[in-house]
Formats: C-alpha cells, structure tokens, sequence
C-alpha cells in the first residue's frame, strides 16, 4: 500500500493519526497491521460481490459469511454492527473484523456518526482496540458518492479524536481509480480545513455545573430530577437542551460545546435513550472526558430497565428505576455529592 497523507490529532499531549493509503485493503501489509478491519454489510448479507471488500476479502481466503457464525460480540441491537472472533492466519494483518450493518441506512454523515459509535465499545472494553483500518464504506455495492463518503469520514475521524477517541490509528484505503486524484484532494482539503483544530481543551472553570442527557421521551422524570436537584441547591447550574438551546443556533454543535462546559455528566439509561443516536454521543464524549480526569465526569442515572451494553456498564449508576419519583427524590441527595 501507498501512503498519500496523513492528519495528525493532538489530545492530551498524545498524536493520533488519521492516515490516507492507497492500495488492496484485503492484503494489508504486515508493516500496516491493525486491530480490526472494518466492512459494512447489508443485514445478514456477506455475498462476495466483485466490487466489495467483502468480495475482495473471500478471494484472499477470509470469508465474512463463516465469521458471522461464530461472532465474538453482536451489537447490531444497539450499534448495528458484531466483532469477529480473532482471525488466527499468519498471512492476513488484521486482527478481526468489525462488520457494521445498520437495517436503516441514512445519508453519508449520518452513515459515519453511525460507524464511529460502532467503534466506541470496542476502544473502552475488552477486547480492546487502538488500530483500525476500513475503506471508503458504503461507496461500493451500497452506491454512496466516493467524494462524499471520504469527507464525511475524515471529518469524523478529526471530531472523534479531538473529543478524546482513544485509537492511534485510523487508516483510510482508498483503490486506484480515475477518481484516485479527486478523492486525494478531498482529504487535502479537509486537513487543510482542520489544520489550526485544537485538541480537548482543559478548562479551569465551566458555564455549567451538570450536564443532563436524556431522551425527550423520558422528559417527565427528567423535570422531577431536576426540580429535586434545584430545590437542594437553588444556585445549581444544569445544562437542559430543551432550556438552554440559542434560537436559530445550530443545535448538535451547541450541545457538544455545552457538554464540554459542563462540570459533570448525568446520563439517564432508558430503552429510549439507547434508541437515540444523540444520547449515544453524548455519553461516549462524557465517557472520555471521564477516563481522562481523575475525578471523574460521568454519573449514570438507571432511570427504566434496558439492556445497556458493557461498556455502560463500566461507571457505577445510581438506580431508580422504573421513573420511581420517590427513588429519584432520594437520589437527588446523592448526586449533589458528586457534583
């Protein structure tokens, strides 16, 4: 493989990189190894087709259809993808293969926010992962503009690892074609763009004291919790999306700025909240920041039964479920503490 450029991310005195090659993805060389290698998929389709990396990867002799049947993790409940099993050939350089297969497939950006959440739980958990390697996903048999796909993506990959994205490398392959020189440009333009992006800031004060991030379908609960906290310390500054939104403003950024303002993080577990894609990115900021900061940012409030991945499972919560508003009342005492 050739490498054409690469964008370095600076967190926390740390270098990550964001790296464009060209070349055969399915014969990664040794000197490229990575953790995991990532597909997508149709749902429960690993058809070889001629122009897919699933297709390139069984005429290397790694088929993706025998993976799926022995899957070590299967999160496409929760994040629409599964972890392969570790893949014990000397000839091939990645160590798994993550397979991200959404049943609903939105447009580009979206379609990338939805990869890099399939990506959290496995930079927090076990088995753990630092390097992944994926190509232009979505460009090939799915139909998606390779032009748009690599913007999106190098985009998110500078975004995530500024907020804290614990992976070393993320490696971008493109294939040669006549587009090759286009696509190049692409990802010149938007190191360019991203070239005075500063990493993380530390903060010696906050605009707020707590952050809630909830499902505004939980949003009776969230006002009794709130209006229990304020009573216990009328001064309490609390970030809520609905209150605090500027008119006109361009929502998502403003909420990613006020998380990162905010003293602490409450999240509150629900089924609705692992539905929303926006409850997933604040918590897997927070969560960064929390494993970044000695005391800690993150208080997980397990406000309706779910069945919550392991990776939220890492940070003790405080349980008050099912919405019980006298457990929520007792808890309000308890979460002042830690703020």
């Amino acid at each position: 493989m050739e490498l054409i450029d690469t964008i370095t991310v600076r967190y926390q005195g740390h270098e990550r990189l964001i790296m464009l090659f060209v070349g055969d993805l399915a014969s990664l060389p040794e000197s490229e190894a990575v953790d995991v290698l990532i597909v997508s998929a149709f749902p429960d389709d690993y058809l070889p087709t001629h122009t897919s990396l699933i297709g390139a990867l069984a005429r290397a002799g790694v088929s993706v259809a025998d993976l799926a049947r022995k899957k070590e993790v299967d999160l496409r409940q929760f994040s629409s993808c599964w972890l392969s099993r570790p893949i014990d050939r000397t000839d091939v350089h990645f160590r798994r293969i993550l397979c991200f297969e959404p049943r609903y497939r939105g447009k580009a950006p979206e379609v990338v926010g939805d990869i890099f959440r399939s990506i959290v739980p496995f930079t927090t958990g076990s088995p753990s992962i630092s390097q992944v390697a994926m190509p232009l996903v979505a460009s090939g048999d799915q139909g998606e503009s390779a032009k748009v796909m690599l913007a999106a993506l190098t985009d998110a990959s500078v975004h995530w690892l500024s907020v804290g994205l614990p992976l070393d490398r993320i490696k971008i392959v493109l294939r040669d074609s006549p587009y090759l020189q286009s696509l190049c440009e692409t990802f010149a333009d938007v190191k360019r763009r991203h070239a005075d992006t500063a990493s993380a800031l530390q903060r010696s004060s906050f605009r707020f004291d707590v952050f809630v991030s909830y499902s505004h379908k939980n949003k009776e609960a969230i006002d009794c919790l709130v209006k229990e906290l304020q009573a216990r310390r009328p001064a309490l500054s609390v970030f809520v999306d609905r209150l605090e939104l500027r008119p006109g403003a361009a929502w998502q950024q403003h909420i990613f700025e006020s998380l990162d303002e905010s003293r602490k993080v409450i999240c509150a577990f629900s089924p609705d909240y692992l539905e929303s894609k926006v409850c997933k990115e604040e918590f897997n900021i927070a969560l960064f920041r929390h494993r970044e900061t000695r005391e800690g940012v993150l208080i997980p409030l397990y406000l309706y039964t779910a069945q919550l991945p392991t990776y939220m499972k890492l940070v003790q919560h405080e349980d008050v479920r099912e919405g019980d508003r006298v457990k929520i009342a007792l808890s309000a005492e308890k979460l002042l503490n830690q703020l």
